[in-house]
C-alpha cells in the first residue's frame, strides 16, 4: 500500500504574510481526520530563516490526535531544533534536510558534508533517546543546478553513510524541480535494489506538465511513499530560485486510482480540509504572496 505524506508545512513555509496560528491549527486538525499516513505540519528552525514556522511550538500544543492514526512529522535543521522537537512526544518523526549537493547544504542550513553527517549522528541519538524516528531527506537527488557533480552512484554513496547511522526512512527530493523521469527512475532503482531495508520516499517538486511522468518513474522503480500538498503550493525557499510547487494531492490520488492502489482516505474529511484551505491561504489563492 502506498503511504501518502501530506506536507502543509512545505506549502506554508515560503509565504511571507504570517498565517494566524489559529488558522494553521484549524486546518491541520482537519487534515488529521483525513487518514494520511503522516502529516508534515511544521518545523523547528530559525525564525530568521523561515519566519512562517516560528509558531510551530504553539501549533503542536493545539493539535488533536485523539481520533487519528496519522503520525506527525516536524522538520528540524540542526541539533538545537531536534532538542526543541524532542519536548513534544506526539511528534513521531523528525525530518532533516540532508543533500548530496554541498552547495545546497551551504544555502539551506549553512553546512557541509562533514558537519551535516556529524549533526545527523547527534540528532539520531536525540531521536533514539526520545523514541522518535529520524527521516533524512536527500535534496538534489535527481540532478544539480549548482554545478556540483551528480549521478546515481553519488546518491548510493550517501545512502550507504546514512544507513550505517541507522537511518531507516529516506525520501529522495527533487529540490529545484529539474528531475527527469530517467533520472528519477535511475536514482530510485539504484537505492531500492541495494538497500531493501530502507523505506524510500519521493518528495517531488513538479510542474503541471511533468508531474505524471515523474510520479510514474518513481512508482515504476518501486517507490511506495509520496509527499503531496492539497493545493500544490510550496517548494524550498532556500534554493535561491523561484519556488516550483509540490505534487498536488489530488493528482497523486488520480495516479493511484489508475494503478488500482488503495489509499483509504476519508474523502468527506478531505473535502472539509479543502474548504478550510481557502481561508488558510487567502493571499496565496489571490496570487499575492
Amino acid at each position: 500500500m502506498v503511504k501518502i505524506i501530506e506536507t502543509p508545512r512545505d506549502a506554508m513555509q515560503g509565504i511571507q504574510t504570517m498565517i494566524p496560528t489559529s488558522k494553521k491549527v484549524e486546518f491541520l486538525n482537519a487534515l488529521l481526520k483525513v487518514g494520511f499516513d503522516t502529516l508534515d505540519f511544521g518545523s523547528f528552525v530559525s525564525p530568521k530563516a523561515i519566519p512562517q514556522m516560528k509558531d510551530t511550538a504553539q501549533v503542536v500544543e493545539q493539535l488533536d490526535l485523539s481520533d487519528t492514526k496519522t503520525n506527525l512529522l516536524a522538520i528540524i535543521g540542526n541539533k538545537r531544533g531536534a532538542e526543541m522537537a524532542s519536548n513534544y512526544p506526539i511528534i513521531k518523526y523528525l525530518g532533516y534536510p540532508y543533500s548530496i549537493s554541498e552547495s545546497f547544504l551551504r544555502l539551506n542550513i549553512n553546512s557541509n558534508f562533514e558537519k551535516s553527517l556529524a549533526e545527523v549522528s547527534e540528532i539520531q541519538n536525540i531521536c533514539t533517546k526520545n523514541n522518535q524516528e529520524l527521516v533524512i531527506y536527500i535534496s538534489n537527488a535527481f540532478g544539480n543546478i549548482y554545478g556540483d557533480r551528480w549521478d546515481a552512484e553519488i546518491v548510493v554513496e550517501h545512502v550507504e553513510k546514512l544507513k550505517n547511522m541507522g537511518i531507516g526512512i529516506i525520501p529522495l527530493s527533487d529540490t529545484s524541480g529539474i528531475g527527469t523521469p530517467a533520472a528519477i527512475k535511475l536514482a530510485f532503482q539504484a537505492v531500492i535494489d541495494q538497500f531493501p531495508e530502507i523505506e524510500f520516499g519521493a518528495h517531488l517538486h513538479t510542474h503541471r506538465k511533468n508531474w505524471h511522468e515523474n510520479v510514474s518513474a518513481a512508482y515504476d522503480a518501486g517507490c511506495r511513499r509520496f509527499d503531496a500538498v492539497i493545493n500544490g503550493l510550496g517548494g524550498c525557499p532556500m534554493t535561491g530560485k523561484k519556488l516550483v510547487g509540490n505534487l498536488p494531492t489530488f493528482d497523486l490520488l488520480r495516479f493511484l486510482d489508475e494503478k488500482n492502489e488503495p489509499y483509504h482516505l476519508n474523502m468527506s474529511a478531505l473535502n472539509h480540509a479543502i474548504f478550510l484551505e481557502a481561508s488558510t491561504f487567502p493571499l496565496v489563492i489571490n496570487g499575492n504572496l
